[in-house]
């Protein structure tokens, strides 16, 4: 569905003049994913996973490899096989908490995976049964699991606080159960997507605190999960770095080993800025625009969640002031409609081209070929994303840089 172009430009005017194209295009930017990748494995105070379900391309993986991302969270066994072939090295970690036992037998006797999740007790069955010595029947000695446990999303603005995750009453239980099949125990937990303040994991941690008072067993490790927020239009967070100072001061205070490790799973803070895409205006209808891209492509959360992203005009011609528009996409279903608002030049018109920008995580990889549509062609381009966190250009005044914890 999608073509890789050898081709490079120096920005989304360049491919839109160069190619003309009648189908969207995927622009790629890896030194955006690079930078961002650099940022976490320098910043954060533990190890970074990279969640490859926010976009599984094969260069992006590599880009992230090579600026020092060494562990992929894995939910699926296609990922666990895609990134064991592209990174021999890696660690993966199959953080999806429910698997199918041949998943799980592959992903260990096959491609190496130690590390599991799961969040009941039927879960753990499986893992250890799956994991077993096929000739002996012995269990394995080198299993590393993580129970997660359910905390609030109410600080992101995508909740994942309902489909996976054992309460606190249960926590402590599986605990227990899972220290007695593993060589490595740890806890992890996600706060959702998109998380807009750095408390959020404060909650979480605090759950975290009582589950394992309650357990007494001895905790190897901590996953503050994902939800790491990028920047868009209306959604700009606080500074990482004050979720990385607030996640280390309460991870020190939790009653795990001396030697526990400290682990994150950015996926969307990671890629949001390597991608955007150049769409055409097919018609123009009042302030609704039909373009070539929609709910069924790269656009799935502008349709479903409302998401805003940052779009601007590749034509050289218009004059007027901005004004807010709607997006229909290219397919025949009428919830095929993102309403923005996204404003652009007042004069837009069918054939002119435009940038929608930010859609590195969860746009490109959630393509569909729905109704015929869905081809777009890849290139590479060599400017800034449309917003970054990681350009430098977000400089807080000096007073504001201390966080408060009360």
């Amino acid at each position: 569905m999608h073509s890789q172009s050898e081709a490079s430009f120096a920005d989304a005017r360049a491919v839109a003049r160069a190619l003309q194209p009648d189908d969207p295009v995927i622009l790629n930017r890896p030194h955006a994913a690079r930078r961002a990748a650099k940022f976490f494995v320098e910043s954060f105070p533990g190890k970074v996973l990279y969640a490859v379900k926010a976009n599984p391309a094969p260069d992006l993986i590599e880009v992230l490899w090579d600026a020092g991302v060494t562990h992929y969270d894995v939910a699926s066994i296609a990922e666990v096989r895609l990134v064991r072939a592209l990174l021999p090295e890696a660690v993966l970690c199959f953080m999806h908490p429910i698997k199918t036992r041949g998943a799980i037998r592959e992903a260990y006797h096959q491609h190496g995976v130690k590390t599991f999740s799961l969040d009941s007790a039927e879960e753990l069955e499986k893992i250890v049964d799956a994991c077993r010595d096929p000739e002996t029947g012995e269990p394995a000695r080198d299993l590393r699991l993580c129970v997660r446990i359910r905390v609030s999303s109410e600080y992101s603005e995508l909740s994942l606080a309902s489909k996976f995750g054992c309460d606190l009453l249960e926590a402590p239980g599986l605990l227990q159960q899972s220290r007695q099949h593993c060589d490595w125990l740890g806890v992890c937990f996600h706060v959702g997507s998109q998380a807009m303040s750095p408390f959020a994991y404060v909650q979480a941690l605090d759950r975290t605190r009582a589950a394992i008072a309650e357990a007494s067993v001895v905790i190897d490790m901590i996953d503050v999960g994902g939800g790491f927020p990028s920047i868009y239009p209306g959604m700009e967070p606080p500074p990482l770095e004050d979720y990385f100072q607030i996640i280390h001061q309460h991870f020190y205070a939790l009653p795990v080993a001396y030697n526990a490790e400290l682990w994150c799973e950015p996926g969307r803070a990671l890629c949001a800025e390597y991608s955007s895409m150049i769409v055409r205006v097919e018609r123009r209808r009042s302030d609704e625009l039909y373009i070539n891209d929609g709910a069924y492509g790269a656009l799935y959360d502008a349709a479903h969640v409302g998401w805003r992203f940052p779009v601007r005009a590749l034509e050289d011609d218009l004059r007027d002031a901005s004004e807010d528009f709607a997006f229909y996409g290219p397919t025949c279903d009428d919830a095929d409609y993102m309403a923005g608002p996204f404003p652009l030049p007042g004069d837009i018109q069918a054939g002119d081209y435009i940038e929608i920008g930010m859609l590195g995580a969860y746009g490109a990889a959630m393509k569909t070929g729905f109704n015929g549509f869905g081809e777009a062609e890849v290139v590479t381009v060599t400017d800034e994303p449309m917003m970054s966190l990681f350009d430098g250009s977000r400089v807080r005044p000096e007073a504001d840089n201390v966080v408060s914890l009360r």
